[in-house]
């Protein structure tokens, strides 16, 4: 019997001092736990991504002097018998290395660098690392512990399968698994299929916290030889987890598996006394509303937070995509931290400055009202506009101010642009496109919706006022650049058009595809030909927390110039 603890931490790309702190805070709590192995995630003392970070020489090294101080503060500070693996940058004569050490008694017993590396997606590993070929077992207590790197879990037959092969007694696997919506519906049953892949216990520990557009849900867990689950940490914070594993005690025949080559090291052979076992903590994953909502909370927290940033600032139009914005930004940062605009318009109507307003009352926070009719009427009269031109330089009066406002007083602009509006190009640049991060660029409008009436239920439960006001839920969203003008005047049936961007952008779905899923032909080259045409705004536009399976960015890179067009050929 091995008590293992899975440290489920929030690292910072860079901080390697901050990220050693925390490996030795975290590890300490495992050894008052009685623990005797602990597990961090994937590149814990780096970060995760470094991207092109790993190609400087510098950065390297000075990640490999932290672990070797990190091993003598470990066992500096009573965590002397407790075998820790953490995740760093290693580099050799080959290259950078995507690497995981066990650190025991102040020394590194173990190095494992990453075997698959991923490129596809948000990952571009092939960049940035060079693969290993070798795999070290460690004989802890008479149990032989091998290790996977996170996407090496991945590959049927792969290293997983090698240390079945081998015999090992126990699986753990550091990973840095970025979240998406519904990924657990893969991820777990995925993982249980490998523990009964390598004939034993697998312990998964995975990041939690935000990175960029990159958000980590955590939910690290620990599966039996049989695929149980058996124990599993909550969603979005961090946390440390800790279960008993009744495990095979030696086994390991080292040689060359899969084409891998497995060693071992015997630390101690003797096993643990008998103790009082704990009993099993499996938490309940989030519903989707909730995972998606603490997602976004999360990743614009620590983007904030980990940039140097105590404030956001940006418009409160009454509509449903500001208020969402607005309450998301609240749950993250406190009312204290957040800052809305309203810009009325000649155009603007009485309900949304209304509703502006009782969206600030709601929520506690800062508010203010900063009228654009005179400066409008500035440029209108001297430039001679009309029609669109008229239409946007609304939008861009509004982005000048929340800019010149940022720069007054120090505040993160955010913009409030959503995901189904950026795929179209239903935005003006250098207007409500202005801003250092955008929190729902990565949420369809449907889901928009679906995230508000979430947020007002989730409140009712408890007792509190809902923080959205019913009419920016219930009205026709509008931009109200002109006398009224309704989204729909350019735009399908949102219902109609995530439907078609679902299959487009998410599943790269060609036009006949569409067609026979179908749409009409009219909509899906309206749609298609709108989506195309608008690359070069989205390039332009902030990063946001990726929620999906495909998010512009990372996730989806197509040429600006491309005269290729679906149906054309």
């Amino acid at each position: 019997m091995l008590r293992i603890a899975l440290a489920q931490v929030n690292p910072t790309v860079g901080d390697l001092t901050a990220n050693a702190a925390q490996t030795v805070t975290w590890a300490r709590k495992a050894a008052e736990a009685g623990a005797h192995v602990v597990v961090f995630p994937e590149m814990s003392l780096t970060g995760y991504p470094v991207e092109d970070l790993a190609l400087r020489g510098t950065f390297a090294e000075a990640s490999r002097s932290a672990l070797r101080a990190l091993a003598a503060s470990l066992a500096d500070t009573g965590c002397s018998e407790l075998l820790v693996y953490v995740g760093y940058l290693d580099v050799d004569d080959v290259g950078p290395r995507d690497a995981a050490a066990a650190l025991w008694r102040g020394e590194m017993v173990a190095r494992q660098f990453k075997h698959h590396l991923p490129n596809y997606g948000v990952f571009d590993e092939q960049r940035w690392f060079k693969a290993g070929r070798t795999m070290d077992v460690l004989r802890f207590h008479g149990c032989d512990i091998g290790m996977v790197i996170c996407e090496d879990l991945w590959q049927e037959g792969g290293p997983v399968s090698a240390l079945g092969a081998a015999g090992v007694g126990m699986v753990v696997s550091p990973n840095a698994s970025p979240y998406e919506r519904s990924k657990d519906d893969i991820r777990l049953p995925l993982v249980a299929r490998r523990a009964a892949e390598a004939g034993a216990p697998l312990v998964y520990a995975n990041q939690v916290g935000g990175q960029d557009d990159l958000v980590f849900d955590g939910d690290s867990f620990v599966v039996g030889a049989d695929g149980s689950l058996l124990a599993r940490a909550p969603q979005f914070v961090e946390h440390l987890l800790v279960a008993d594993l009744a495990v095979a005690a030696g086994g390991c025949a080292p040689g060359t598996y899969e084409g891998l080559e497995v060693r071992r090291r015997v630390l101690s052979a003797d096993p643990v006394p008998a103790y009082e076992p704990l009993a099993a903590a499996v938490r309940e994953p989030l519903s989707d509303e909730a995972e998606v909502w603490s997602a976004l909370v999360v990743g614009l927290r620590d983007y904030v937070h980990k940039n140097g940033f105590r404030s956001v600032i940006f418009g409160f139009s009454g509509g449903i995509d500001s208020a969402v914005t607005a309450a998301l930004a609240v749950d993250a940062l406190g009312p204290d931290s957040v800052h809305g605009v309203s810009m009325p318009s000649r155009y603007s109507s009485a309900h949304s400055r209304d509703d502006a307003a009782e969206l600030a009352r709601r929520l506690g926070c800062h508010f203010r009202v900063e009228p654009v009719e005179d400066i409008v009427r500035v440029y209108v009269a001297q430039l001679g506009l009309s029609g669109l031109a008229e239409e946007n330089i609304q939008a861009r009066v509004r982005g000048m101010i929340l800019m010149s406002l940022s720069n007054l007083e120090g505040h993160l602009v955010l913009a409030t642009g959503n995901k189904t509006e950026l795929a179209v190009g239903y935005s003006t640049m250098y207007g409500d496109a202005v801003g250092g991060f955008a929190p729902i660029k990565d949420v369809f409008k449907t889901q928009v919706w679906a995230l508000a009436r979430w947020r007002n239920a989730a409140a009712e439960k408890r007792g509190e006022v809902p923080p959205i006001p019913e009419n920016s839920i219930a009205k026709p969203p509008s931009a109200e650049l002109r006398p009224g003008q309704l989204d729909t005047d350019s735009l399908p049936d949102y219902g109609l058009l995530d439907d078609i961007l679902d299959d487009y952008v998410e599943g790269d779905r060609g036009y006949a595809e569409l067609v026979e899923a179908g749409f009409s032909p009219e909509t899906i080259d309206r749609v298609i030909r709108m989506v195309d045409r608008a690359e070069y705004k989205r390039r332009q536009y902030p990063i946001g927390t990726k929620t999906t399976f495909k998010a512009f960015g990372r996730d989806r890179r197509l040429p600006i110039t491309n005269c290729w067009r679906e149906g054309e050929f």
